[in-house]
């Protein structure tokens, strides 16, 4: 197939790239150049910022794709300025979204039927992309336009961007520093792998019967937040020093400062359900969809990662600011 990947070069957008090429389909990126990725042979580079259209309308001129991956769409107008440049030139549009868009849960697992959170609550991120769904969502319905909407959920494996995740975890460890866990450690969390879900989206690609659906794309396995750590420290080598927050403190802390999540074990959407709600995703439409599934287990995804954080150098290099924790864990011990 011929492929347009808007982004291409950071994380979940290189490791579709590196997919893409892998079986054998033609693929063009357009993105800013910022980022400096190697990508693999062969890989088509156009560039440009995505919100200057005149710009993005000169690059793409009358060329037609068998699917665009959109892998860098944040707001309804990124999403709506490329499915109407190439209107009737694309075969399938494939957005990236996120999970971060439902709601709190007692009931989980979230299927994709469940309800999206549009309150006071909401993040901009969060409601910029449930606002990119309904454009899709109006748009297949009133002209057929060829779209599946794939919710992402908190992605692990290398490259991360965001290293506030698990890179802040193995260096907290390896740098012998106490780990707090949220309440008892027994809330449950779920993460994907990168190169999984990168194999989803090619899997996609091009399907008539996933025109106009929602898959929820993460990891099958679930773990507890004690678990997290527990997976980290025996990737790195390491016996971790746990320290527990208290119920009463955690519920403080909640009310007043969701960013209390950087140093705690990573949660999905902290700010739209309780701190010690389990945040758990279905994957099942999809693996029934087009047969998906993951190849790595929580365990093997940790591993591979760490792997990558020492190999990469960023075991050495990769520096965070300890003082948020170093307020709490005095907090605790007076």
């Amino acid at each position: 197939m011929k492929v347009l990947v808007m982004g291409g070069t950071r994380f979940n957008g290189l490791a579709l790239v590196e997919e893409l090429v892998k079986h054998g389909h033609a693929v063009t990126l357009f993105n800013r150049g910022a980022s400096e990725a190697v990508v693999p042979p062969g890989v088509r580079r156009l560039y440009g910022d995505r919100h200057d259209h005149t710009a993005l309308r000169a690059a793409l001129g009358d060329e037609t794709f068998d699917c665009v991956q959109d892998i860098s769409a944040y707001t309804p107008e990124d999403v709506r300025s490329v499915v109407e440049m190439l209107d009737g030139r694309m075969g399938h549009y494939i957005f990236a979204s996120s999970t971060v868009t439902y709601g709190s849960c007692r009931l989980p697992p979230m299927t994709e039927d469940f309800p999206m959170d549009r309150g006071p609550l909401q993040s901009e991120y969060g409601m910029n992309k449930i606002l990119c769904e309904d454009y899709l969502i109006d748009r297949h319905r009133r002209t057929g336009l060829p779209m599946t909407i794939v919710p992402f959920s908190m992605v692990f494996g290398p490259n991360n961007i965001i290293p506030d995740r698990e890179q802040r975890m193995f260096k907290r460890l390896i740098e012998g520093r106490p780990v707090l866990i949220q309440g008892d450690g027994t809330t449950l969390g779920q993460v994907g792998h990168v190169t999984d879900q990168a194999r989803a989206l090619r899997m996609l690609m091009g399907n008539p019967l996933t025109f106009g659906q929602k898959y929820n794309l993460t990891g099958r396995d679930y773990f507890t937040d004690e678990g997290y750590v527990d997976a980290c420290a025996a990737a790195a080598g390491v016996k971790p020093q746990k320290v527990f927050v208290p119920a009463p403190v955690m519920d403080e802390l909640h009310a007043s400062d969701f960013t209390c999540s950087r140093y705690l074990v990573q949660r999905m959407a902290p700010n739209l359900r309780p701190w010690n709600e389990s945040a758990l995703i279905s994957i099942d439409r999809l693996r029934n969809a087009i047969g998906w599934e993951p190849n790595y287990s929580f365990t093997a995804s940790v591993q591979q990662t760490w792997r990558w954080f020492v190999d990469s150098g960023l075991a050495e290099t990769r520096s965070f600011e300890w003082s948020p924790e170093d307020a709490l864990l005095a907090r605790l011990k007076g």
